[in-house]
């Protein structure tokens, strides 16, 4: 990033703010969340705000904001590539950079859940809700939905979130709901990344709300994703995960799972934006290749 244009959002932010809604404003829409073949490929960026900032064996990879901002003003350069997931001092820096002309945004919603925090699995909405989502003209909300049947926190968070997904589908705005089973073990919250645990967390995730006619289930790539795919008809879409070395063994997995009926694209973020050998345009022109050619029919 030129450090210009590093200074122009730092002097906006500070002397001109109401330019982030402006921006907002004036930004050109997609036609629609999927593109013309059905699918989508969306880079994610919201995990600073939860406190998470390393990827691989870089723990503060992520604590460079001109530099994350950099790798995704890249990655969002692709061909292919069709949006962006983040919170809104991310999405707001790569508005003013200019960076989301013509590309889906999904604004990230409950982030209180910070990482290694006693209340970790109590997950707040702390981030976007779905009116102001709406206002800023964006394509939908997304929310982590982290199930622990020991913890009582869990009750309140699965609450909230169906409550979210009420809000958007009020406003005919898609819920990326991001479920997964959890437990504690040596007092670390871990999410369960089996088949089983996959299918049960789907199985919940999509019962969340009064419909479900605009919710979308952002994954993991398990073992056996025929069996996770088929506990529901909603549309769905794989999350990256933690950086894999074998990178090639990621690629082939996710390759395998988006031929799958209902798997309607990919939601990465760390995977691509810090790959081992830290080639982002290779990582994400790779994993723009992998998404099916066949028009879906609409």
């Amino acid at each position: 990033m030129r450090p210009e244009s590093l200074e122009s959002i730092i002097e906006t932010r500070t002397h001109r703010p109401a330019a982030i809604a402006e921006a907002a404003a004036r930004r050109r829409r997609p036609a629609a969340a999927l593109d013309g073949a059905g699918t989508t490929m969306i880079v994610a960026a919201d995990h600073p705000a939860r406190g998470s900032l390393g990827a691989g064996e870089r723990p503060l990879a992520m604590a460079d904001r001109a530099d994350l901002l950099d790798r995704l003003c890249l990655a969002l350069s692709r061909p292919g590539v069709d949006g962006v997931l983040g919170t809104p001092d991310i999405v707001e820096d790569l508005l003013l950079l200019g960076a989301l002309e013509g590309k889906v945004v999904f604004g990230s919603m409950n982030r209180g859940g910070l990482t290694g925090a006693a209340w970790e699995l109590d997950d707040r909405f702390t981030a976007y809700d779905a009116a102001t989502i709406a206002a800023m003209g964006y394509e939908g909300g997304k929310m982590l939905t982290r199930i622990a049947l020991d913890d009582p926190a869990t009750a309140g968070t699965v609450e909230a979130c169906a409550r979210a997904v009420s809000d958007l589908a009020r406003h005919g705005l898609v819920a990326m709901v991001e479920p997964f089973m959890a437990q504690r073990t040596d007092g670390r919250l871990r999410n369960l990344l089996t088949t089983e645990a996959a299918i049960r967390a789907s199985a919940i995730a999509a019962g969340l709300g009064t419909t479900s006619a605009y919710t979308w289930l952002k994954v993991p790539v398990v073992p056996d994703m025929e069996r996770v795919v088929a506990a529901t008809t909603l549309p769905t879409v794989l999350l990256g995960g933690e950086v894999n070395q074998d990178q090639d063994a990621t690629f082939a997995a996710w390759e395998r799972a988006l031929a799958l009926p209902n798997v309607v694209g990919l939601v990465v973020g760390r995977s691509l934006l810090y790959p081992p050998g830290d080639d982002v345009t290779t990582a994400v022109d790779t994993a723009v290749s992998l998404l099916p050619r066949t028009v879906r029919a609409p």
